[in-house]
């Protein structure tokens, strides 16, 4: 008999049943890959992150990524979830956290303001226009004047892409319609895994967004709140000059969540080169823990 601690948190908020769901089990390396596949499918809603001993000396843990349906690259929200789980038996300001996607920096912020994860830029990729960009928007019940004219709809990322669509204003993302059986088949053809679509809000100097994501080809409809989204957004808006760097630095605010019952709030910080162009990003917010539970097999 093998027994694991199984924990459910609510990420990028801190409030309980808010935010983005995530599961986190320790102890994972007691666990054969289809356990961690039965359980992540089990687990039902959300991501699940499990938690290994570090695999090299640049390591401090090791998490891997599973959501209901498939392997995940790396998931920001579930990150989150495990360093609220582990802080609260050993405090340490910082750990590094290896993965298929390398290390990432993950560090505890005072006074209780949750946690920031440090990754490198995103890479942009193809701009999505002509009959592609049409039905896309046609499939998220949209057209081409919701567009903001400032911001090209763009896919970024690398081993999970999203295609970043700026629109007008808030009306427009409340307008949203998705077709997403439509919008799974679509994701192979354009190469973007999900759809993060988003409008601009507050002033220029207090910079802030409100989205929605949806990536049905992952077994998701409509994400609650993703930090990984929201560095890619951070990366794009700092190249097109919609938010600007001071002293090397640049931040944004990002909500997400209202339109599934489920609002949370990312703080995006982008660290910019000489060329003005973002090096890294780091995504901010709290996590709650709802319950835990021990798993035996």
């Amino acid at each position: 008999m093998r027994t694991v601690p199984v924990f459910q948190v609510n990420a990028f908020t801190n409030r309980q049943f808010h935010g983005n769901p995530a599961a986190v089990v320790l102890g994972a390396e007691v666990l054969q890959e289809s356990e961690m596949r039965a359980i992540a499918r089990e687990m039902n809603k959300g991501d699940t992150a499990f938690v290994l001993p570090p695999a090299s000396l640049a390591e401090d843990l090791r998490v891997l990524f599973f959501s209901p349906h498939k392997p995940m690259p790396f998931v920001g929200h579930a990150t989150l979830a495990v360093h609220a789980v582990l802080s609260r038996t050993d405090p340490r300001p910082l750990r590094r956290q290896g993965g298929l996607t390398g290390v990432v920096e993950v560090r505890r912020l005072p006074n209780g303001a949750g946690f920031s994860i440090r990754q490198p830029a995103p890479p942009l990729g193809k701009v999505v226009m002509g009959a592609e960009l049409d039905e896309t928007l046609g499939l998220l019940g949209l057209d081409r004047t919701a567009l903001d004219a400032r911001i090209a709809p763009r896919i970024s990322g690398t081993a999970s892409t999203r295609l970043l669509i700026g629109l007008n204003d808030v009306a427009a993302l409340d307008a949203i319609r998705p077709q997403l059986g439509a919008l799974a088949a679509l994701s192979a053809r354009i190469g973007a895994h999900g759809y993060f679509a988003f409008a601009l809000t507050g002033a220029s100097d207090a910079p802030g967004t409100e989205s929605r994501m949806f990536c049905p080809a992952l077994g998701i409809d409509e994400d609650a709140v993703s930090g990984n989204a929201h560095a890619m957004l951070g990366v794009y808006l700092l190249e097109l000059g919609l938010l600007r760097a001071s002293a090397g630095r640049a931040h944004f605010t990002g909500v997400q969540g209202r339109h599934v019952g489920r609002g949370g709030v990312v703080e995006v910080e982008l660290e910019a080169g000489a060329d003005g162009r973002a090096t890294a990003a780091s995504i901010a917010g709290n996590a709650v823990i709802v319950f835990e539970t021990t798993l035996s097999l």
